[in-house]
């Protein structure tokens, strides 16, 4: 089976483009001017307009500034990213000052920039976010001019209430931060494996084509090879200088050597065309050949069926994903591995299982998962390739892409080990459906 290397699959640095923060700080700085002027003009409460306007000019002069210098298609390195993102919490910070603190409903605001900052950056940067606007927040819970309100009706919060808006805000950035990182980490590892299992596919693909590929040139050489093998034969007959004859004989022997050499390989393929077809025995087969001398005994039954052999296309992704599930069966069984396989008129069913420690019950739900790996410590560095974990991903992703269901579960106590299931729609498994120029859905 082919291997997938930590180098292959690497974790990408997270950048973020200047203008996606740009665009977030035009829109704060317009939303910002829109509230002070209906605040100022429509309700016609006494607000601080010239500190509140000059904070919202030097965001917006800022912002030209960084527009007009760099381009906006640069992508920032996260700690710059962070940067601009912290000064957004200050820039609010200093409008809740003269605004009203934790009074003004607007110090939810805070939440923006650290769930900006968990989607795109990493852990530690969206920490050191959360943590500058709890330290704002709770500044403004002691220093702050008081809230533009009705001079003849001022509002007066008690100090239980801003207590819990405090409380709220700061709830409300770890929560919501939170859930935002953990969701696009599942799914940057979805994106990651999902782009492991093509590079896989592919793989599997070039090896297919260079078996058609030599099978065809073993073709083509025939004739040549054909045609020396009987010209050395007839010089061989004529010629009576004995060192001559000597070295006709060794060129009639090579040439023989070589006919044998393209005959099995034109005979690898019995229906004529190369590696289009194989039966469900050739392909356990050709799984199994690969494990015999591991020191487990595999054990190969195939049912007796009314019914014909199913015969399929010979699919790089079937070939990958029963071998794959047949080397964790292998790497994980104490003594036998059993293969087991049937078939009837609608399904055609593989069920590989192990006499191993079997799946933990809290990895049994979830097995399938990209970046879930059950290898034991000490077998990691061997046969794990860097411990992705990626392996029953990829074999599940693609035996699914050609219509199976594959289940995984453990054998009834007393006996031990893991059971997986492999079952196709009959007319999907001999369809051999193609992948290649498929899209991962």
């Amino acid at each position: 089976m082919t291997d997938i290397a930590v180098s292959d699959i690497s974790q990408p640095r997270r950048y973020v483009r200047l203008d996606t923060i740009l665009r977030l700080r035009w829109l704060a700085a317009l939303g910002q001017l829109v509230a002070i002027f209906i605040v100022a003009q429509g309700l016609e409460f006494e607000v601080p307009i010239i500190p509140c306007v000059s904070i919202v000019s030097f965001s917006a002069l800022l912002n030209l500034a960084l527009q007009v210098a760099f381009n906006p298609m640069q992508r920032l390195e996260p700690l710059y990213a962070a940067g601009l993102l912290a000064l957004n919490i200050v820039e609010l910070a200093a409008l809740l000052y003269f605004t009203g603190g934790l009074q003004n409903p607007f110090s939810f605001l805070f939440l923006a920039p650290v769930l900006i900052s968990a989607t795109v950056l990493p852990v530690r940067l969206t920490i050191a976010l959360g943590l500058l606007a709890v330290a704002c927040a709770s500044a403004l819970f002691y220093f702050h001019l008081p809230l533009p309100w009705d001079a003849d009706d001022p509002l007066v919060l008690p100090p239980i209430y801003l207590v819990a808006v405090w409380l709220s805000i700061v709830l409300a950035i770890g929560v919501t931060s939170l859930y935002a990182f953990q969701i696009t980490e599942e799914a940057r590892q979805l994106s990651d494996a999902l782009a492991a299992t093509e590079l896989v596919l592919t793989r599997e693909q070039h090896l297919t084509q260079l078996d058609g590929l030599a099978a065809a040139a073993a073709h083509e050489l025939g004739t040549p090879l054909a045609t020396i093998f009987l010209i050395a034969r007839e010089l061989e007959k004529t010629v009576t200088d004995p060192h001559l004859a000597g070295e006709l004989k060794t060129l009639h022997e090579q040439a023989q050597r070589c006919r044998d050499i393209l005959g099995k390989i034109t005979q690898l393929s019995s229906s004529g065309a190369p590696f289009d077809q194989m039966k469900l025995s050739t392909l356990i087969e050709e799984t199994v050949a690969p494990h015999r001398d591991f020191g487990v005994a595999i054990k190969v039954r195939l049912a007796v069926a009314p019914t014909r052999e199913p015969v399929g296309a010979r699919n790089p992704a079937i070939l990958y994903g029963v071998g794959n599930i047949l080397e964790n069966a292998v790497d994980f069984a104490h003594q036998t591995v059993e293969v087991n396989a049937w078939w009837n008129a609608e399904t055609v069913e593989i069920v590989i299982s192990d006499d191993g420690p079997g799946i933990a019950p809290d990895m049994l739900k979830r097995i399938g998962e990209p970046y879930l790996s059950r290898r034991r410590s000490a077998d990691e560095a061997k046969n794990a390739h860097g411990g992705l974990g990626l392996g029953v991903f990829i074999a599940r992703t693609l035996l699914e892409r050609t219509g199976a269901k594959v289940s995984f579960t453990n054998r009834v106590f007393p006996d031990h080990g893991c059971v997986v299931q492999i079952v196709w729609p009959r007319e999907r498994f001999e369809e051999g459906t193609s992948l290649e120029g498929e899209a991962v859905s």
